[in-house]
């Protein structure tokens, strides 16, 4: 079985990736595994902290790595919180805070509040990959007033894609990857991947 490291340690974007993979045979091995730090995310857009994740990973493991840098643009926002989505709370601010800090924000607001999730994956088969693949795809929706839905992580209880009237935390995950920005990145990762011969 082929292995690879994902360069996070988000217990929730592993289970979408094991889930997603585990079809081809690959085994997606998180990087706390390989007691990988966290590298500092000094990019200034999805791209490049993807690439500076996935080249840590590798780096550090010795293993092709996947990392995958996704965030929530806010028109109302010009695009925050954007690629500080994980941080936009504080520092150390969890899933909730950052959320909450969002509803915050746009409390005065009732209409416009249009929104998109943002991924981008980036795979690299060694540390010096110069051609690593790069699949980038979106979700659209908007911004909820409240909270609902527990399957589900990061902004998913607040944010309400256009082709349902409820949270994307409340659909069932079949539901969710067949229509989330990453699980529509990891098809297009998956269709470069297989061109390449690397998974069949």
């Amino acid at each position: 079985m082929d292995k690879f490291v994902l360069a996070s340690g988000n217990k929730g974007k592993l289970k979408e990736f094991s889930e997603i993979f585990s079809q081809y045979s690959v085994e997606v091995l998180p990087q706390s595994q390989f007691n990988v730090e966290e590298v500092p995310e000094t990019g200034t857009t999805f791209v490049e902290n993807a690439i500076i994740k996935a080249r840590h990973a590798a780096e550090v493991t010795g293993l092709a790595a996947i990392a995958d840098d996704s965030g929530l643009e806010v028109d109302l926002l010009e695009g925050a919180p954007g690629i500080y989505s994980a941080r936009y709370g504080g520092e150390n601010a969890g899933e909730k805070d950052n959320y909450i800090k969002l509803l915050n924000t746009l409390k005065p607001h009732s209409e416009g509040r249009t929104a998109r999730f943002q991924c981008i994956l980036v795979y690299m088969r060694h540390a010096k990959d110069p051609t690593p693949i790069i699949a980038q795809a979106s979700w659209d929706g908007k911004i909820a007033f409240s909270a609902t839905g527990d399957n589900g992580h990061g902004y998913d209880p607040i944010f309400i894609p256009n082709e349902h009237n409820c949270s994307a935390a409340e659909l069932d995950s079949e539901e969710k990857n067949r229509l989330s920005h990453r699980g529509k990145a990891m098809k297009l990762l998956i269709s470069a991947m297989k061109q390449k011969g690397m998974i069949i």
